[in-house]
C-alpha cells in the first residue's frame, strides 16, 4: 500500500505516478446532518465486539502496537521552526482541487489537509499511527473499525474537525470518486456515526488485512464548506484544511504560497514533531527541468532533486557549487522499487498480442543506452516487485505450482517453467535479437514489404510513445532507429503536462514511460494495477490494460492472504504471471536520490532515513533564516509567465 508522504510530493514527480485524485457525492450534507442528529438523539444500535484501543494499528498481530511510539527516527524533534523553503515544480496548475479527476492541481497541497493515521517510517512493517485519528478500535474478526477523532483537532477557519466529516468524506468517495476510488474501497460496507468524535467503519470481510489500515490514510475533508460545491470540478477557491499549512497566496499556474498556521491542533503530536518547520512553503513553477534547474543555480529555489544522470555529471560546473555554498549529495534509499518502463497499451490492436510485445522488449537496448547515456549508473528494473522480497525467483516455488494447479487449463504452460530472460543487450548481441524479434512478429502475423512492417491487411506497424519530458527524445532515438531497421515507425509525441495527464488518464496513448512503485505489503492497490475493472476504469493505474482471469483471481487472493507466507506465495506468482504477459519493456531505476541544496537556507536532519527524501522534516540554520516572500503583483503576472 502507498501512503505518499510529503518527502515524496516534495520532489518532482511525472505525472503519471500521481495517484488519482476524488470526487465526492453532492447534496448529501443534510442527510448527513439528519443522520448524526439521529444517531446522537437515538443511540440505539448495538456496537459490534471491538478490542482495546491502540494509537497504533498494525497489518500482522505480532506488529508493534506500543501507545507510546517516539517521534520520527529521522527528525530533529527540537529542530528551529522560523525561515522560508523555496521549491520548484515544472509544468503548470489550474486547480486548488486535488481531489477532482479533472485538471491539474497545484503542488503541496497536501500540506494544508489531514488524514486519519500515518505511516510509520523505519520500518519493514505496515504500521499506521493516530494523526487526525486519537485512537482505533478493531474487532477480533476485523470486520469493524471504531475511530475515535481527536477533540482538538481543528480546520483551518476554526470549524472543529467532526465524525461528520469523516463520514462526508467517506460517503463522497465512493459515490462521486473516480471508478480508481470505488475499487479501491469497495470492500468498506459503510461508515457509522456514534458519536461526535467517532464513528465505526464497517468491512466486508475481515480476510483483507490491509483494508483497516488504508481505511485509515483516508483523508478528512471540510463537509460545511463543500456544502454547494461539486469535489468532482476543478476549484479556484481554497478549501480550509485541518493540516500544517494554509495557502495564502498565488499566482495561477505559477506560483504558491503556504503559510505554517500558529493554531495548528497537531503541532506537538509526537508524528509531527521535528516537521513542518519552515513558517512559509514557496512553489514556483517552470516549463520544463532545465529552466528549474538554472533558477535553482541562479537562487530562486532552495532544493533541487536531479533526476538526469548526465546533467548531475556535467551541469553542476558553477560557481555556487564550486565554492561550496550549494551542497551536492547522494541520498540512498532502500524502498521497493516496483516497475518502470515503457508501458504497451494491449488496448492497442497492435500490441494485444504477447509475441508482439515480446519483440519489442528484444529490441530495447537498454545496455548500450546505460553506457552511451547514463554513465553506467543505473540499474534495470528486473521484476514487477525490484527492491523487495516479493519477487518471484527463476524457477515457481511448491506453493506457486499448488496455486497455478487449479488455472492450469488457463496459463500457458511456460508459465510453469523458467522466468522469461531479460534480453542480454550491446552491439554484440544486436543480430540475434533482430532475428529473433523478426521471427516472433512474423508468428503474430506481421512481415516486410518493400522496408516496411505490415501486418495481413496491409496495415504499417506505426507506434507513438508519449512523453512531457523533453529530455526523453533524445533516450527513444536509439530504440526509434532500431525500429526503423525492421520496417517500425516509432514516434515520439511531445505534449505539455495538462495534455499528457488528460491522455495517459484516458489511455490514449500506444507507449509511455511511467513507474508503479510497490510498498512493503503489497495489497489493495494492486488491482488499481493490474485487474480487469481497472483497465476500463479511466484514471487507473493499468496502464497496460491488462485483462486476465487468473491475475484477477490472483489479486483477491493476494489481498486476502491470511499470513505472510501465503503473501509472499502469491505475490511471487502474481509477478511471474507479469513478466511472462510481457506489459512493460523495463526501464532503469538508481538506488540513490541525486539532491542539492542552499546550505546557508536549509539544513537536513542529522539522521535521514533510507525512504527517501523528507524535506518536511528539513530546517532553516539557526543563523539563516529567510525573509517571508513578497506577493506578486497582478500587473507582474504575465511577465512572471513570460519569464518561465
Amino acid at each position: 500500500m502507498h501512503a505518499e508522504t510529503a518527502a515524496a510530493a516534495a520532489i518532482p514527480r511525472h505525472p503519471a505516478m500521481n495517484r488519482p485524485p476524488y470526487r465526492p457525492l453532492r447534496g448529501i450534507l443534510a442527510a448527513l446532518r439528519a443522520g448524526v442528529r439521529a444517531a446522537l438523539l437515538a443511540a440505539v444500535t448495538v456496537s459490534p465486539a471491538l478490542g482495546a484501543p491502540h494509537e497504533v494499528l498494525g497489518l500482522w498481530e505480532d506488529a508493534q502496537q506500543s501507545d507510546s511510539l517516539p517521534p520520527f527516527a529521522h527528525v530533529t524533534p527540537d529542530a528551529p521552526k522560523g525561515g522560508r523553503l523555496r521549491l520548484s515544480a515544472i509544468g503548470t496548475f489550474d486547480s486548488f482541487n486535488p481531489f477532482s479527476p479533472r485538471g491539474v492541481s497545484a503542488a503541496q497541497l497536501g500540506l494544508t489537509y489531514e488524514t486519519l493515521g500515518v505511516s510509520q517510517r523505519g520500518t519493514q512493517e505496515f504500521i499506521m499511527r493516530g494523526l487526525l485519528a486519537e485512537s482505533f478500535d478493531l474487532s477480533p474478526d476485523r470486520s469493524t473499525l471504531r475511530v475515535r477523532l481527536r477533540p482538538q483537532a481543528r480546520f483551518s477557519d476554526g470549524v472543529p474537525v467532526t465524525a461528520q466529516d469523516v463520514a462526508f468524506t467517506f460517503t463522497a468517495l465512493i459515490k462521486q470518486a473516480s471508478p480508481v476510488y470505488r475499487s479501491y474501497y469497495e470492500q468498506v460496507q459503510g461508515v457509522e456515526i456514534t458519536g461526535e468524535h467517532e464513528v465505526i467503519f464497517k468491512l466486508a470481510s475481515g480476510t483483507n488485512r490491509e483494508l483497516p489500515l488504508i481505511v485509515c490514510q483516508m483523508p478528512v475533508l471540510p463537509a460545511h464548506w463543500w456544502q454547494g460545491r461539486n469535489m468532482g470540478d476543478p476549484q479556484t477557491d481554497i478549501m480550509p484544511g485541518s493540516g500544517p499549512y494554509r495557502l495564502t497566496g498565488s499566482v495561477m499556474g505559477s506560483r504558491l504560497i503556504y503559510e505554517r498556521r500558529n493554531d495548528w491542533w497537531g503541532q506537538n503530536l509526537p508524528v509531527n514533531q521535528g516537521r513542518y518547520n519552515f513558517d512559509t512553503v514557496q512553489v514556483d513553477y517552470y516549463r520544463d527541468v532545465s529552466v528549474a534547474r538554472e533558477a535553482f543555480f541562479a537562487g530562486e529555489a532552495d532544493f533541487y532533486s536531479e533526476s538526469n544522470i548526465k546533467d548531475w555529471t556535467n551541469a553542476y560546473n558553477v560557481p555556487a557549487v564550486r565554492d561550496g555554498r550549494i551542497t551536492r549529495q547522494l541520498q540512498e534509499y532502500a524502498s521497493p522499487m516496483g516497475m518502470g518502463g515503457i508501458f504497451m497499451n494491449t488496448r492497442r490492436p497492435a500490441l494485444a498480442d504477447r509475441r508482439v510485445r515480446q519483440a519489442l522488449n528484444l529490441l530495447f537496448d537498454f545496455d548500450w543506452m546505460n553506457s552511451a547515456f547514463f554513465y553506467n549508473a543505473y540499474t534495470r528494473y528486473s521484476n514487477f516487485f525490484t527492491g523487495s522480497p516479493f519477487a518471484a525467483q527463476p524457477l515457481p516455488s511448491a506453493g506457486e505450482l499448488e496455486l497455478m494447479e487449479r488455472w492450469r487449463d488457463r496459463l500457458d504452460p511456460a508459465v510453469f517453467g523458467p522466468l522469461p530472460a531479460q534480453p542480454a543487450g550491446g552491439r554484440d548481441t544486436e543480430r540475434q535479437r533482430m532475428r529473433a524479434a523478426l521471427h516472433l512478429l512474423e508468428q503474430a502475423g506481421w512481415h516486410i514489404q518493400n522496408g516496411e512492417m505490415l501486418n495481413a491487411q496491409g496495415q504499417s506497424f506505426s507506434l507513438t510513445i508519449l512523453t512531457s519530458s523533453p529530455s526523453m527524445q533524445r533516450v527513444y532515438t536509439p530504440f526509434r532507429n532500431t525500429l526503423k531497421r525492421l520496417g517500425i515507425t516509432l514516434n515520439v509525441r511531445l505534449v505539455d503536462q495538462t495534455q499528457y495527464v488528460s491522455r495517459v488518464r484516458a489511455f490514449d496513448f500506444d507507449l509511455i514511460q511511467a513507474t508503479v512503485r510497490q510498498s512493503s505489503n503489497p495489497g489493495n492497490e494492486q488491482r488499481n494495477y493490474w485487474s480487469s475493472a481497472a483497465a476500463g476504469a479511466r484514471g487507473s493505474r493499468n496502464y497496460a490494460g491488462i485483462r486476465d482471469t487468473v491475475i484477477d483471481s490472483l489479486v483477491d487472493e493476494l489481498v486476502a492472504a491470511p499470513t505472510r507466507e501465503d503473501l509472499h506465495t502469491r505475490a511471487a506468482l502474481l509477478d511471474r504471471l507479469l513478466q511472462h504477459g510481457c506489459y512493460v519493456i523495463p526501464a532503469w531505476y538508481s538506488g540513490s536520490m541525486r539532491i542539492a541544496w542552499w546550505k546557508d537556507r536549509i539544513t537536513p536532519p542529522a539522521e535521514q532515513d533510507n525512504e527517501g527524501v523528507d524535506i518536511m522534516a528539513w530546517h532553516v540554520p539557526a543563523t539563516g533564516a529567510t525573509p517571508p516572500p513578497q506577493a506578486v503583483p497582478a500587473a507582474a503576472v504575465q511577465t512572471y509567465r513570460e519569464a518561465r
